[in-house]
């Protein structure tokens, strides 16, 4: 059992592969924190913790001639408010009597078999493995309110799952103004932040800082988990490397607003308190109803590579769902970087019949097709075929692209209206806009009031209506705004502030829905990009598109990013044209076809365009990718340089699960004269096994490893070198 609880001490140990994590129940009935990192036997760690009178530090009433006893230094499990901690706090609310305080003390627990589900929102399910619930319940007395609070541990993975329920037991109305998924305390250490922010085309860069004393906010208010700021961050020891030190990854799995908050407080702890933002929240909390938090994923890792190989792990195999979890994606060709919203039957007859020649097995009718469509000033919400593009309609094109032997996908961004529109000149409530003002314009659209049930009905009908009447197996599901002006016209005033939760509980009820109903599609996320890439968009969007950027050596940063937390499956990228349209960087083929191949492998080009050369090259490119998508998706990768490095280039390895082949990627970011040649230590390899490094050298794995190798120095417009690594020993 990897959950203990020793009823003479009230100490919880939750135990996993690598791990430890301990908390106690202290003689006031609170939960207090104790430890979470490597295994430590049997030991119950609280002998770790002294109490001092911390002078300006309050004491609960119970404890008011012990003034070592404070709420404001302990490190505890999930925060009460208003009664002396004065630290970021896990949740608020209001009552009736228009009090704000309450305090939690501990009622019961449970340890259950298997992993426990929330209701309405994507979480870590069990796969067949051994994996507990510990569910304690903590309730305070005089507001009422009762705090479940969900422990997953999967003890193979090496990751502890957070949720938190929170139950109105009185007989008045109750206001949730912060319901945060967690708390998470490091009483002891110095501690770096790493976070993951960015932009449009340039999502996900990661930025490595000391914790200062104070509150580190990493927050979405657009509406999504947004291109600014992941909902993932991690805390590891000052000294932390990819290869050794304590590192603490947090990843919430929501896809709307949310905030993590990280404080340092006066007596060196740290605090990590994550879950939806609180801004503009307010949850009307009726007698006898619940409110669940979506989910956190914990994870205790040594260094920064075995915490993204846990989290890869992770989603690959307990987080994506359906037809597509671990088998072949399609090979893609998209026309949207080919002809815009310049679309004719015949332009994409010709892309599909090159695609076909090449090895291409699907391809993705992008933005365009439905009728009103030939800029982005009209026509979403409107999903009917323009016939003056497509005179055979979809259904006839979709014929003859399955008639040359390709899969058909589909463009679609559901969550969105133009004013230009028959549905929104039938239903303008439908459409988020705040009473009596403008809205804010985004791309010429507005964002459909998806927390109405109407919305919700209008979008299920209206996208399994196309899944019905045409043979399409993949889905691109755009969302191309943030969302600002925040109001349905179907909630009260008072509960405006819950619309933008509700919202995507709507989301994912829809997603669940089609998925479900749909399962021989693949649905690849969108949002601008990388706009919503996060855990709870994966629960049903096996891929999600990683960046609208395409050039590939802004990708590798992007790219590497991503890869802290999100495996190479998830990462949906595609080799385009050069010069590229977002940068005008000019780049080899061959070195587009290197950084795609590390996700979901497409293209996004007009291959009517391309040489004979050029077309030679993708034909191999393609058989490649199929040759290495497992090792890629399911092996290990290894980062090898680090953004910030003064080496030119980037360099990256997977490695099959068995060891007994890996893929070595260089790619030169910035050629120097006269340069030192690419030398590279390996990692992952199996010491004592003899390899071969692309047909021409042979050595054993721990030489690679500890001396390296080095290769031809690669010269010219940002070269590229993909090796081959193969066992031979066997």
């Amino acid at each position: 059992m990897s959950i203990r609880f020793d009823e003479s001490t009230k100490a919880f140990t939750l135990e996993t592969k690598t791990g430890c994590y301990q908390m106690k129940v202290d003689e006031l009935g609170y939960l207090q924190h104790l430890y979470y990192g490597p295994k430590v036997g049997q030991t119950n760690m609280s002998y770790a913790f002294r109490t001092y009178d911390h002078g300006f530090s309050g004491n609960p009433y119970d404890m008011r001639l012990n003034r070592a006893y404070s709420l404001d230094s302990m490190a505890q499990e999930y925060t009460s408010f208003g009664v002396g901690d004065f630290r970021v706090t896990s949740i608020r609310a209001s009552f009736a009597d228009g009090s704000r305080c309450a305090e939690f003390r501990y009622e019961s627990h449970e340890i259950l078999d298997g992993k426990y589900a929330i209701p309405g929102l994507p979480s870590v399910y069990d796969n067949g493995e051994e994996v507990h619930t510990l569910v304690v319940t903590l309730k305070d007395i005089a507001a009422n309110i009762k705090i479940k609070l969900y422990y997953g541990v999967f003890a193979e993975q090496d990751i502890i799952t957070r949720a938190a329920e929170i139950f109105n037991s009185g007989s008045d109305i109750v206001w949730l103004r912060k319901a945060s998924s967690m708390c998470l305390e490091l009483p002891f250490g110095k501690w770096d932040m790493m976070h993951f922010h960015g932009r449009h085309c340039m999502e996900r860069q990661p930025e490595r800082v000391p914790l200062f004393h104070g509150i580190h906010t990493i927050v979405s208010g657009r509406g999504m988990s947004s291109h600014q700021h992941n909902p993932f961050v991690i805390v590891c020891d000052r000294e932390a490397t990819e290869d050794a030190g304590a590192c603490y990854g947090v990843m919430l799995m929501y896809s709307g607003n949310h905030k993590t908050e990280i404080e340092r407080d006066q007596f060196e702890g740290v605090r990590i308190v994550t879950g939806i933002s609180d801004d503009r929240f307010r949850w009307e909390l009726k007698p006898g109803a619940s409110f669940h938090t979506p989910e956190v994923i914990l994870t205790c890792a040594n260094g920064l590579t075995q915490l993204s190989h846990n989290y890869h792990r992770l989603i690959r195999h307990n987080v994506v769902r359906g037809t597509y979890k671990l088998s072949h994606r399609p090979v893609l060709i998209n026309n949207w970087e080919a002809t815009y919203f310049d679309i004719t039957e015949e332009k994409i007859l010709s892309i599909a019949e090159k695609a076909k020649e090449l090895g291409i097995e699907l391809f993705v009718l992008d933005d365009g097709w439905f009728k009103n469509r030939n800029d982005d000033n009209a026509g979403l919400g409107d999903w009917i075929p323009d016939t003056n593009k497509l005179p055979n309609g979809l259904g006839g094109l979709i014929k003859k692209i399955n008639a040359l032997g390709l899969r058909f996908g589909l463009w679609i961004e559901p969550e969105m209206v133009n004013e230009d529109s028959d549905l929104y000149r039938a239903h303008p409530d439908w459409a988020m806009r705040a009473p009596n003002r403008a809205p804010m314009m985004s791309r010429n659209q507005l964002v459909l009031d998806l927390s109405r049930q109407e919305v919700l009905d209008y979008l299920y009908e209206t996208i399994a209506g196309l899944l019905e009447k045409y043979n399409i197996t993949y889905i691109k599901w755009d969302f191309n705004r943030s969302i600002s002006d925040v109001y349905s016209h179907s909630f009260p005033s008072p509960r405006q502030g819950e619309v933008a939760h509700r919202y995507y509980l709507n989301l994912y009820k829809l997603y669940d829905m089609l998925t479900k109903r749909f399962p021989h599609v693949l649905f690849e996320g969108c949002a601008g990009g990388g706009g919503r890439f996060d855990a709870g968009m994966l629960a049903y969007s096996p891929q999600i598109w990683c960046s609208d950027n395409t050039d590939p050596i802004s990708r590798l940063k992007i790219q590497y990013g991503t890869s802290f937390a999100y495996p190479a499956c998830t990462v949906c990228a595609h080799v385009s044209a050069s010069p590229n349209h977002q940068t005008g960087r000019k780049t080899p083929l061959s070195t587009r076809g290197v950084v795609a191949m590390s996700g979901s492998f497409g293209y996004e080009l007009d291959l009517s365009l391309l040489t004979d050369e050029d077309c030679a090259e993708i034909k191999e490119q393609v058989k490649r990718y199929k040759e290495l998508e497992p090792i890629v998706h399911d092996g290990k990768l290894y980062r090898l340089s680090q953004t910030g490095d003064s080496t030119h280039y980037y360099s990256w390895e997977y490695v099959s699960a068995d060891q007994n082949r890996a893929v070595l990627n260089i790619v030169v970011t910035n050629p120097l004269a006269n340069s030192a040649p690419v030398h590279v230590r390996l990692k992952g390899l199996l010491p004592d096994a003899v390899y071969r490094i692309n047909d021409e050298f042979e050595c054993n794995g721990s030489a690679l490893m500890i001396g390296g190798y080095t290769f031809p120095r690669l010269t010219g417009d940002y070269p590229a070198m993909q090796v081959d690594i193969i066992r031979i020993d066997r």
